[in-house]
């Protein structure tokens, strides 16, 4: 993919271009493109590592697909689109062994290191509330599932790109890339840069799997989702970490602006535009960051200035394509964003969405990976699938 261009013909043309580019004269054969993950699964015995970025009804087919043939798999995020199939992922990953490793390069950064050791070592005291704002959806939602039916454009399998979802007539308005604020096909702004932040949130404060999850939203709609919404999770005692509230904003909602932040800064860590951010709430301070975690800052800045960092203790990364690329060689360093830690964050994650779509608090018990409190959600954590899209 490149400059937006996607499909298989333009995206075989870059790939032949670049490698090309780098072989001698008739060194390069050229790449094959295929309409169908399963045949070039069967056909292309030498593949070693696949990279899913399809739409995300597809992602826990596609990633299932390829570990079972013993292939690495990077997937773009969210991992997968449902809560189930997180749960699947993750156990699929683990009883194959593959190097897996989510589009998720903050796991990576230094910033989200820098983070946790500050936090760990008391740089706020206990941190009991975590909130967390984004200016998406910059895609069509809140409307209805459109009537009537448009010609299937030439070189589109409609029924592959449905996936496991169900039997629908094509229209223009679920693709390209429109196909986010429907349900059956995307996650909305919170799948979409949720994935991000949690991955950061989650391995800061150590978090395992919420007790209850909550939302508000503008006027709900069956197929697609709100306008904007305000999803509320709330987290067990971790250890020696209390019980923690993470407060999700959308649709440019925010929190309060925290008092402690002076009138010249915006409300958005170090972004000029404020209208993304992070905001973690300790006993005794505050850090405001960028959205996904970058560039932490405790506020105000005097406190910033005053600031001893402790030692940093946790290993640095090379980077979030290379420690993958590096497992899929032969590496012995688990990928930080693998499949098992990112499907545990998923399942979170997505839990918004139910809570969301149903308007209703849920109640969350991850061991039966079951809502307790209200059995009609249970369809939308495990949707049915299409028959031969079984995971």
């Amino acid at each position: 993919m490149s400059s937006g261009v996607a499909g298989r013909e333009p995206c075989q043309k870059i790939v032949d271009a670049y490698y090309s580019g780098g072989q001698r004269s008739g060194g390069y054969k050229g790449c094959s493109a295929y309409g169908d993950f399963r045949e070039l699964l069967e056909k292309q015995r030498d593949v070693d590592a696949v990279v899913v970025c399809t739409t995300d009804n597809l992602h826990a087919a596609v990633s299932a697909a390829a570990m079972r043939k013993g292939k690495h798999v990077f997937c773009q995020k969210p991992l997968t689109h449902t809560v189930w199939e997180a749960r699947r992922i993750a156990e699929i990953a683990g009883q194959t062994g593959v190097a897996t490793q989510i589009a998720v390069a903050n796991q990576a950064s230094e910033d989200t290191r820098l983070l946790c050791e500050w936090i760990w070592a008391g740089a706020i005291g206990p941190v009991r509330e975590v909130m967390n704002w984004s200016s998406r959806p910059f895609w069509p939602q809140a409307i209805e599932k459109p009537a009537g039916a448009d010609p299937v454009p030439q070189g589109l399998d409609w029924d592959l790109w449905l996936g496991p979802a169900a039997e629908r007539p094509f229209h223009h308005a679920y693709l390209p890339f429109v196909w986010r604020g429907w349900a059956d096909f995307g996650c909305g702004a919170l799948g979409d840069m949720g994935s991000y932040s949690f991955d950061t949130i989650f391995r800061v404060l150590k978090l395992d799997a919420p007790v209850s999850v909550e939302a508000s939203s503008t006027e709900r709609y069956s197929d697609s989702y709100p306008l904007a919404s305000i999803v509320r999770y709330d987290f067990p005692a971790r250890g020696e970490m209390p019980p923690v509230r993470f407060t999700w904003y959308d649709g440019g909602l925010k929190p309060p602006r925290p008092e402690e932040l002076e009138d010249s800064r915006p409300f958005a860590g170090e972004r000029e535009d404020g209208d993304e951010g992070m905001l973690f709430v300790g006993d005794h301070g505050k850090i405001l960051c960028d959205f996904n975690g970058g560039h932490p800052k405790l506020i105000p800045q005097a406190k910033m200035t005053s600031f001893q960092p402790p030692p940093k203790t946790l290993p640095r990364s090379p980077g979030n394509e290379r420690e993958w690329l590096d497992a899929c060689k032969g590496g012995k360093t688990k990928p930080g964003g693998n499949f098992e830690f990112s499907g545990k964050v998923t399942e979170t994650l997505l839990l918004g969405n139910v809570a969301t779509r149903l308007g209703q608090k849920l109640v969350w018990d991850r061991a039966g990976m079951k809502v307790t409190n209200l059995e009609t959600a249970q369809a939308y954590v495990r949707p049915e699938r299409r028959r031969g899209w079984e995971l």
